[in-house]
């Protein structure tokens, strides 16, 4: 064999060898919206599509409040309709009195929308606007906050209303090498890799600041949470639809009293559903009790569960916060 046809064979086995890892990279790799988002502590992703296939939760005409319609008809694009994907990033306010509340947002759409009637539609209600990395970021005045809004792209649109430009210049910045198939937060490089494959929603997040009486209620029943713990939620389509909540505990200790708390919650509330009248029970919640299991392991408690496709169908609506943009020359909230 010619020296020349053996050279061309080996870069093309190259070539072909780097495309795969390529693919193999971007497989494992987390989803570019959750990828743009910035610092977060805590990061929230849906993949829109099966979600939508599952519950047809577009097909349910439910009433336009003003401020909604408005956006619809300046833009064309419905969120029930066109959007595709999101992710959130959640942002812990250091006063939970201020503006933003306890918490403020970063968030990324990907859909099918008029890039053009978008920024027409922005820039009609936008204070002011700032160039930054090649962007146009509007500063919309809402509810006594300022949301700043970036088209990425033809599809895909970034927002924040954190009170300062850290955040969407921080998604800015990432846009720009988005192309790098483990670029991200810290929380995704730390914890993506333990969300299970083809998860059509999951998220991460980790208990920074002590909670009231040292953990949250659930349907009444408190539930103790550490600090410095990790939560790791994931739903995905095996033969059925399956919920899997993996807390990551400081201690193997706290993973110990958090996994018997979960197990006794569930059969707290599989007596409650039993005792009932049939008239009165939910099957779709029976099902979900009756399907969780808990298991613990080291510092590690999971609970999983499967859910009811009539059930997600109940829960899924569109986000009121994805309605809530201000109408043109809308007035901050004294």
């Amino acid at each position: 064999m010619p020296r020349r046809t053996k050279a061309t064979i080996l870069i093309v086995l190259l070539v072909l060898l780097l495309l795969a890892l390529a693919a193999y990279l971007h497989r494992k790799a987390p989803p570019e919206v959750a990828r743009l988002l910035p610092e977060a502590d805590c990061i929230l992703y849906f993949n829109v599509r099966p979600l939508r296939a599952a519950t047809h939760f577009d097909r349910n005409q439910l009433p336009h409040d003003p401020q909604y319609q408005a956006f619809l008809d300046a833009t064309g694009f419905e969120f029930e309709r066109d959007l595709d994907e999101v992710a959130f990033g959640l942002h812990r306010m250091p006063n939970p009195l201020g503006p933003n509340g306890a918490v403020a947002f970063s968030e990324v759409f990907l859909g099918h929308f008029d890039d053009h009637r978008v920024a027409r539609y922005l820039g009609s209600i936008a204070a002011q606007t700032e160039e930054y990395a090649g962007h146009t970021i509007y500063d919309i005045p809402s509810q006594g906050r300022t949301v700043r809004v970036a088209l990425l792209g033809y599809d895909m649109v970034a927002a924040s209303n954190t009170p300062t430009t850290e955040q969407i210049h921080s998604m800015l910045d990432r846009y720009r090498t988005s192309a790098l198939p483990f670029s991200g937060s810290s929380l995704l490089s730390e914890h993506y890799a333990e969300v299970p494959l083809l998860s059509v929603a999951w998220g991460i997040g980790k208990v920074s600041v002590p909670l009231k009486s040292d953990g949250i209620r659930i349907m009444g029943f408190h539930f103790p949470v550490a600090l410095d713990t990790t939560f790791i939620g994931s739903l995905r389509w095996a033969g059925a639809l399956r919920l899997r909540i993996e807390e990551i505990a400081p201690t193997e200790m706290a993973a110990t009293v958090s996994s018997d708390a979960l197990n006794t919650m569930i059969a707290i509330g599989r007596a409650a559903e039993n005792n009932l009248p049939s008239a009165m029970t939910n099957a779709d919640i029976r099902d979900l009790l009756n399907s969780s299991d808990v298991e613990h392991k080291n510092d590690r408690a999971v609970v999983t569960a499967t859910l009811p496709v009539a059930l997600l169908q109940k829960l899924v609506t569109a986000p009121n916060s994805l309605r809530s943009l201000p109408q043109p020359g809308a007035k901050p909230a004294p």
